[in-house]
């Protein structure tokens, strides 16, 4: 059972007691991501990211990185398209010293120029090998194709040339207008009673003033592209996709089913038709992801150049068929087991638990109980899925990106014509 508080500053302190374990995993929630930033700041949350790692008025970089391993915790963080969180996982005697040091990086840093100028160098090496890395740079490219204008459509990492261009000034200045109490979720799973964990955290967040941020979301306006990056590869990594639901919509839960269904693993219906049966791919999945005001839902195929147009073909008769027809009761049925597995499977984590309340806090201001989210699966009917599967995966909204050894995108081109003209 979770607990909840919020401070006068308007930071908001979640916990989870699980007394069997010995552990405790504890997440400071900033509420900036890559969504926010211009195109030509694009990279400066995940820049921000690695300069709370170098030092503060009271530690080294050194310091930072040695304090928890030399207690065999583990340190360490992550930008996204809307938040960017900082989190550490600790034997539940060291818990104090996590909250010191976590605190300690958000808001005493120091961002010296002789380290932004070392750590600039250090993310531009993170984008090479970024690039050599296809079969996760797909993705990115394919949200730029179904994005494309939108700060959604930008990738969290940045560019080289923007990355390049930040001043110490404009880094630091950023930092103090969103990293205050107001912007932040802490939020702890583990060992530790909810009334020690909110004392401890209080002692570093409630003399902090929150200079609340106005901010108000545009939507992303989805449009029909296609990408081919040409690129020396042996496999084409291919994205074929259209936009999704947010995180509050009241069909998320059907569209998870559809997702499952579809290409959630290797008992799906993709996985199974066009790897098992078929032999044309490697891998073959698909997903959703959601974000405040809208989300995508993408399937990804790694396969050989002359694979391409046969697979396409299969990935939309799939489509097609959950249109049509739907689905029976007892593929329904898996998939609800399926979901409800990996729930509570990923719930015997401390650090999925943790994960849990500070996003669920973000995106809804609440946090459903496992039970609650049960209920909700149990409640989708194989109509459910028909009617949204028709609403939602039309094919002539669909974008395509890839990359692959092309000299131009062959068929895809006319694929992707040959779409709009079809009806559901």
């Amino acid at each position: 059972m979770f607990k909840r508080v919020t401070l006068d500053n308007n930071a908001h302190i979640l916990t989870e007691t699980i007394p069997h374990v010995r552990s405790i995993s504890i997440g400071f929630f900033v509420d900036i991501g890559s969504r926010y930033e211009s195109q030509e700041i694009n990279g400066i949350s995940h820049f921000i990211e690695h300069m709370m790692f170098k030092g503060t008025s009271k530690r080294t970089a050194k310091d930072i990185a040695e304090e928890l391993d030399a207690v065999g915790g583990q340190l360490n963080a992550f930008t996204t398209k809307e938040y960017t969180c900082y989190y550490a996982r600790v034997l539940d005697e060291h818990f104090d010293l996590a909250v010191d040091l976590l605190s300690d990086m958000l808001f005493e840093s120091k961002f010296e120029a002789k380290d932004i100028d070392r750590e600039r160098n250090v993310i531009i090496e993170e984008i090479k090998m970024y690039e050599d890395t296809p079969d996760e740079l797909v993705h990115d490219i394919f949200a730029s194709s179904m994005w494309n204008g939108h700060a959604l459509g930008q990738p969290i990492i940045g560019t080289a040339e923007v990355i390049s261009g930040l001043s110490r000034d404009r880094l630091f200045q950023y930092y103090q207008n969103y990293y205050n109490p107001s912007k932040i979720v802490v939020a702890v799973a583990g060992n530790i009673e909810h009334e020690d964990a909110v004392k401890k955290i209080r002692k570093v967040l409630e003399g902090r003033k929150g200079t609340e941020q106005s901010r108000v979301l545009t939507s992303p306006s989805p449009r029909r592209d296609i990408i081919c990056r040409s690129k020396e590869t042996e496999q084409v990594h291919l994205c074929v996709g259209t936009p999704g639901l947010s995180l509050n919509n009241k069909d998320i839960y059907v569209f998870q089913m559809i997702n499952t269904i579809l290409g959630g693993g290797i008992s799906s219906r993709l996985f199974q038709e066009i790897r098992e049966q078929r032999g044309l791919v490697y891998s073959v999945y698909s997903y959703h992801s959601s974000y405040h005001d809208t989300g995508l839902f993408c399937i990804y195929a790694g396969l050989s150049k002359q694979n391409v147009d046969e697979v396409l073909d299969l990935i939309f008769k799939q489509i097609k068929i959950i249109q049509s027809n739907g689905v029976k009761e007892d593929e329904l049925q898996r998939a609800k087991d399926q979901l409800k597995g990996n729930l509570f499977l990923s719930l015997e984590n401390v650090s999925t638990r943790m994960s849990r309340l500070g996003k669920s806090q973000l995106y809804l201001g609440k946090v459903m109980s496992p039970d609650e989210i049960v209920k909700k699966l149990n409640k989708v009917t194989t109509s459910d899925i028909h009617e949204l599967a028709v609403k939602m995966l039309n094919p002539s909204c669909f974008s395509f990106a890839t990359i692959g050894p092309w000299e131009n995108c062959g068929n895809l081109e006319k694929a992707l014509g040959s779409l709009g003209d079809k009806e559901n």
